[in-house]
């Protein structure tokens, strides 16, 4: 789904007005271009495939995986007609092979389902994702910004986030994630619009998973 423009011009005079320190930000990052991707499997397979390794590297094994794949389309169907072999052969790991059996097993059974999420409210929706092997809270919550363009979704538990709030509003090295989740109740009801530019605070993009 996009992210309707009106309501994203109404959060960011919001967020501006109630913010100094993030208008800055704004006007300096430019127009707000998160386009979400509704392929919500898609996007799972990518997050597990990127967990504590390099974008490039990440993105380097998902092009093999979808190279094994008929017409390169990443389809629970598709991947669960690989063998283990096969998917250890383009860089998954043991522990990712793992994640991903149970994702695609979860897809195909209906344990997870990607319309009925998308109708959920954001704690049922994560509720309804860490139900698979591999997928966190953290996951969840980029799914519901970068998938299923919610507006209000804050991950405190987000290193990039935790960087450019201590860095731009001078708060210590060993603030804490409830201390995180309190400042960001000021940015309240549009804690993505607010996290996306805080992450191009720090280098300029940001990297989907």
């Amino acid at each position: 789904m996009a992210l309707e423009s009106s309501e994203v011009r109404k959060g960011l005079r919001v967020l501006c007005k109630h913010d100094s320190i993030l208008a800055t930000v704004v006007r300096r990052v430019g127009p707000f271009t998160l386009q979400p991707d509704p392929g919500g499997y898609q996007i799972l397979v990518r997050a597990i495939l990127s967990q504590q390794i390099s974008v490039a590297a990440a993105r380097t094994i998902r092009g093999r995986l979808q190279a094994l794949l008929p017409a390169g389309k990443l389809t629970a169907k598709n991947v669960d007609e690989l063998s283990d072999d096969q998917l250890q052969s383009v860089g998954v790991s043991r522990q990712k092979q793992a994640y991903l059996r149970d994702l695609t097993s979860c897809t195909l059974d209906g344990t997870i389902n990607f319309r009925r999420i998308a109708k959920k409210s954001d704690e049922d929706a994560v509720a309804e994702l860490v139900q698979v092997k591999g997928i966190g809270r953290w996951t969840a919550q980029m799914f519901l910004m970068f998938s299923l363009g919610r507006l209000d979704v804050f991950a405190p538990d987000d290193l990039g986030l935790k960087n450019a709030i201590q860095k731009l509003y001078k708060l210590p090295k060993k603030t804490t994630r409830s201390e995180l989740e309190q400042h960001a109740e000021m940015w309240r009801p549009y804690r993505t619009l607010a996290s996306w530019y805080l992450w191009r605070s720090l280098d300029g993009k940001i990297e989907q998973p």
